[in-house]
């Protein structure tokens, strides 16, 4: 079955539209741990797995755009962006973690930017792992988990918040150092 060709770059576009609406929903009661703050986060949890959703599509239907090589990484950093100055805001992540993680996020958007006219750069296995543990770490600490199985769910979430800010490190030199080896083959190559 063919599926329009804008699909996964529309869902892309949505994912994007439903973070203000997130951080709303996180923020609009406190933090507070009732309905609205489960909502928060499931709709957080629904929008980033939207992230798999749309590749797949793209791939299985053999409709990759430059497009959507350019919004997807767009739309996951503005998604999970907003949970880490959500979860700072309410004070339940250092705000170190968030300019750490931000940083690296809007440097290499910004670079993006700077040489989609040169080349669109497609999200690397470190940079997906990366999306991927930053999803984990921020839906179990959007989930106020501890209100069901107790305050020791908080030492795994903040074991994975470790992994998730190394790996955002980790992918943030993998990502410069794949550019700079490319700029070096490209400049021995002419």
């Amino acid at each position: 079955m063919a599926i329009p060709r804008q699909l996964p770059n529309a869902i892309t576009i949505v994912r994007i539209l439903l973070a203000p609406l997130f951080l709303w929903m996180l923020l609009v009661d406190g933090g507070a741990d009732g309905p609205l703050r489960w909502w928060a986060a499931a709709l957080f949890i629904v929008a980033i797995a939207t992230d798999g959703v749309d590749g797949y599509l793209a791939r299985k239907h053999e409709i990759v755009t430059d497009l959507g090589k350019l919004l997807d990484p767009i739309a996951d950093k503005v998604l999970t962006g907003f949970a880490f100055i959500g979860l700072s805001i309410l004070g339940e992540l250092p705000w170190w973690v968030t300019i750490v993680v931000l940083v690296r996020e809007v440097s290499i958007t910004i670079y993006r930017f700077i040489v989609v006219s040169d080349h669109v750069l497609a999200a690397a296995w470190m940079g997906k792992l990366k999306t991927v543990a930053q999803a984990v770490a921020l839906s179990l600490a959007l989930l106020p988990l501890w209100t069901l199985v107790g305050e020791w769910i908080i030492w795994v979430n903040i074991v994975t918040m470790w992994i998730a800010v190394m790996l955002t490190i980790a992918s943030g030199i993998d990502y410069v150092m794949s550019e700079v080896r490319g700029a070096r083959r490209n400049k021995a190559s002419s």
